[in-house]
């Protein structure tokens, strides 16, 4: 499937548009980590949760479960998330 990569992790990959593969959203984390090393911790706290600051979008809904099945069909999204005040 193909993986959006946000602007902050591209430096990991080399593109915006990488391909993955993964029967679940950590799935397809974890492959990514395979190929390029020191990813997922960017995307991924030390409690095997998303990050506050990413999110997760599959079909267009936001996924907040690393066990959220995926069809090999598709668009993971992930973008970081801005804040500030």
């Amino acid at each position: 499937m193909r993986v959006l990569i946000p602007s902050a992790l591209q430096s990991y990959t080399g593109a915006q548009w990488v391909e993955a593969e993964g029967a679940t959203v950590g799935a397809v984390l974890d492959d990514l980590e395979r190929r390029y090393p020191g990813i997922r911790f960017r995307m991924v706290d030390e409690q095997g949760a998303i990050r506050r600051h990413m999110r997760v979008f599959w079909r267009r809904a936001m996924v907040f479960e690393l066990s959220t099945p995926l069809a090999a069909d598709g668009e993971l999204m992930i973008v970081q998330a801005l804040s500030g005040g």
